[in-house]
Formats: structure tokens, C-alpha cells, sequence
């Protein structure tokens, strides 16, 4: 059981008046943090819980009236949906239940999709919710503090085998690379398959293969069209499906032109290492593999993710790059400063010096991160 950085938080939320929302990926631990939180509040005993995999609590959700909801929830102090994108109707239920029971009673939702969830409770919630993001662990969560030796130590094992809770809690490396297997194709994209009208698996599965092989490099939606025969626009909506189902994300450039930055190419990682080498069927250690410096960027950058979302630090990510080949892998602009950083898994392969150009913007910085120096970068 490890002690997420979120936990205070949404315990704090409790009993405001409105929905709480967990949003994240399948098996991060959503359901579990929800439960562990309840407990800790002394209400174990006082909640209703509806598993919305089943579809009679889904059906029980759907399309109902205040007192028919009213009835099922009972004299329940927490009302618990989990897996909530999965009611058609989850807006309008959420929106009855928390405007007649206000602070009386505490409603708290799971969801994996943020399509299906966040999209649909967006108009009806508003002003109504507090929505917290969980991703697979950071290293924060994993190591408790800046312990160097033991981040070293696992370092490897994480570039390979990823962050997810249960992948983590996993001493031998074959039983990593059986649940990772297990997970990528059981659960990755259930939700894409079965809510979404998608019937061709095949083409969702080569198109994460392809993205797979390009972390670290802008991607070109005509290019992964012509590669796996499809229209260019169904690869953009594949590619925002899998994004609002916590599985990649994308990074744009920056520009201080905004309008012509919309035009250019974007970056897409993956929010679990693990995952991506999962999609390849390559767990080979970084001796026998040639994209160490990939794995290290997509890592440290979704690291960094984690550690802006928990501690509340608001910035827009971007990455740089000029004609020339100079790039700043992340750009985070907050409080009217520009925060570039360099991820550098060694000093074999380096890419062409940016600090010069990268200085030419007012109220810039410029860092390298390596694996010997991320502790302030992540902690």
C-alpha cells in the first residue's frame, strides 16, 4: 500500500457541498485510494457503493429520477460511484444528487475516461465538482524522499517496467512483464472499444505501436495515416481518444506566434513507460536497446507531470525546437517566465547546444536533468 500525495487533499474536499471526481487510467489505483480515504474518515460502514463494470448498478444510475435515486442511495453518509463514465446519463445524476444533498452527504466518483466522465459531467457540474487527476506512481510516491541510492538502484528496473501500483509491487521481473502484457491488452483500451462505436482493435493497437516508436520525436498525423491506411482524420480522433483515456499525451510546441503554433507538430508520450515497452514487446534492459534516451525522456517529463499536477504548480507545457535542430525537450511557462529543461540520460549522445538560441527569449532558464540531479526536478 503505498501513500499517495493526493490523499490529504481530496480528504479536505470532503463534505463541501460538492462531487468529488478521480479521474485516471485503469488500475492507478483510483478505487482503492477512494476506499483507503473512507475508511480513514470512520465511514466504511456508512457508504453506498455502486460498481458501475456491473450493469445493474450501472442501469440502477441511468436516466433516473430524484426519488428514485433517493431510494437506492439510502441513508448512506458517501455515495461511491466507481468507474462512473460508464453511465450514459452520469451528468444529470450527479448533478440531482448533490443539489439536494449538498453537504449532508459526500459523492464520490472514479472514472477512467475523461471523455466519457469529465466531458459529460462538464456543463452540469459546473461549480458543482472538485476533480483530481491519479497517475501510476512517482517516484515520490514510491521512495518517500530524496533517496538517491535507492532511486539508482530501481532506475533501470522503472525505465522498463513503468510505475503502476501492481507492476511496482512485483518482485520478479517475469511476473512485471505478465501483468504488464495482461494489462495492455485487457484493460488499455476497454473503454475506447466498447463506449466509443470503435470496432477495429487492430488499427487502435498498430497505431500505438507506431506512437510507441516515436517518443521523443514530433509526430505527423498524414504520416501515421498513410502508414496504417486510414484518413488523416481518424488519426487525430484515435490520437484524442487514447489521450483522454490517460494512455499518451501530447506536447506542443512552442511559439510566440500562438496561431501559427496550432499548425505545427506535436510530441506524444506515454503516462506509463512501462506500457509503451509493453505495446513493442521489448523489455530488454538498457544494455541491449537503443532508446535509452527515449525511455529517460518520456519518463522524467511525465515524472515532472505528476509532480506539477500533486503539489499544484500551474504551468503550459511545451517542448522547442528550431530549423536547425537545437530543442529544449520541455517548456514550462508559468508566472511569466520561461523554465527550459534538458533531459539527458548520458553524455554519449548529445543534442545540438540550445542555451544560446533558447536565450534569446526575455525571463528564460535552461537546465539539464539527469538521473543524478532530478531530486528538486521531481521531489
Amino acid at each position: 500500500m503505498y501513500k499517495r500525495l493526493i490523499e490529504g487533499q481530496i480528504k479536505d474536499r470532503f463534505f463541501q457541498g460538492k462531487v468529488i471526481i478521480l479521474t485516471g487510467a485503469r488500475q492507478t489505483g483510483k478505487t482503492t485510494l477512494a476506499l483507503k480515504i473512507v475508511k480513514n474518515l470512520g465511514l466504511e460502514d456508512n457508504v453506498k457503493i455502486f460498481n458501475c463494470d456491473n450493469p445493474t448498478d450501472r442501469k440502477s444510475l441511468d436516466n433516473k429520477d430524484l426519488d428514485f435515486l433517493k431510494g437506492i442511495t439510502g441513508d448512506a453518509k458517501v455515495i461511491f460511484i466507481d468507474e462512473g463514465q460508464k453511465v450514459e446519463s452520469i451528468g444529470q445524476t450527479l448533478k440531482l444528487l448533490v443539489d439536494y444533498y449538498q453537504n449532508k452527504k459526500q459523492i464520490l466518483v472514479t472514472g477512467s475516461s475523461s471523455f466519457n466522465l469529465l466531458d459529460k459531467t462538464q456543463e452540469a457540474l459546473t461549480g458543482r465538482k472538485f476533480v483530481f487527476n491519479l497517475f501510476p506512481l512517482s517516484l515520490e510516491e514510491m521512495f518517500g524522499g530524496k533517496d538517491q541510492l535507492a532511486i539508482s538502484k530501481n532506475l533501470e528496473a522503472l525505465l522498463i517496467y513503468g510505475n503502476y501500483p501492481e507492476i511496482a509491487g512485483q518482485v520478479s521481473f517475469e511476473n512485471k512483464e505478465d501483468l504488464l502484457k495482461e494489462l495492455t491488452s485487457s484493460y488499455l483500451y476497454n473503454d475506447i472499444l466498447e463506449f466509443q462505436q470503435i470496432r477495429n482493435s487492430a488499427v487502435i493497437s498498430d497505431l500505438l505501436k507506431a506512437l510507441a516508436f516515436q517518443i521523443g520525436n514530433e509526430v505527423s498525423y498524414t504520416e501515421l495515416a498513410k502508414l496504417l491506411g486510414i484518413d488523416k482524420n481518424t488519426v487525430e480522433r484515435y490520437v484524442q481518444l487514447l489521450e483522454k483515456n490517460y494512455i499518451i499525451f501530447r506536447l506542443s510546441p512552442y511559439a510566440t506566434n500562438k496561431r501559427k503554433e496550432i499548425s505545427k507538430l506535436r510530441k506524444v508520450y506515454f503516462y506509463d513507460i512501462g506500457i509503451r515497452n509493453a505495446i513493442i514487446n521489448n523489455f530488454n534492459f538498457l544494455n541491449n536497446r537503443d532508446d535509452a534516451g527515449a525511455l529517460w525522456e518520456n519518463f522524467i517529463l511525465v515524472e515532472r507531470i505528476k509532480f506539477q499536477n500533486y503539489h499544484k504548480i500551474y504551468a503550459n507545457n511545451y517542448f522547442w525546437r528550431t530549423y536547425d535542430g537545437a530543442e529544449v525537450d520541455l517548456v514550462e511557462e508559468r508566472n511569466g517566465k520561461l523554465f527550459g529543461y534538458e533531459f539527458k540520460w548520458s553524455d554519449k549522445k548529445r543534442k545540438k547546444s540550445a542555451p544560446g538560441l533558447w536565450k534569446k527569449y526575455r525571463e528564460s532558464s535552461y537546465k539539464v536533468i539527469t538521473p543524478g540531479n532530478m531530486d528538486d526536478f521531481v521531489f
